[in-house]
């Protein structure tokens, strides 16, 4: 267990970063100016982590409810820690 409290804090901290580094591309673009282009690659990373984790959300939201959860807050939560929170939601009645 101790490897999924490291992997969510991660998990928090690149998707935190992700989020800023898409805030700070489109303040630019609308500012007519541009960010470093080698930051490109990690703005696709972040792109694809956002829609996964969203993806993963979603899931989350319309399982939650099902396993005495609520919904927006659990898919928030695994909006920002990922599969962990799934492997958490869907292990939860197993105990």
């Amino acid at each position: 267990m101790m490897i999924f409290t490291f992997v969510k804090i991660i998990s928090i901290v690149v998707m935190l970063s992700a989020i800023a580094l898409e805030l700070w591309n489109l303040y630019a673009f609308k500012m007519h100016t541009i960010i470093p282009s080698s930051l490109n690659v990690f703005l696709w990373l972040g792109i694809v982590a956002i829609l996964a984790h969203f993806m993963e959300a979603v899931i989350a939201f319309v399982y939650a409810p099902s396993k005495n959860q609520k919904p927006l807050q659990y898919g928030i939560y695994t909006f920002f820690v990922g599969t962990v929170a799934l492997v958490e939601l869907f292990a939860e009645n197993k105990s």
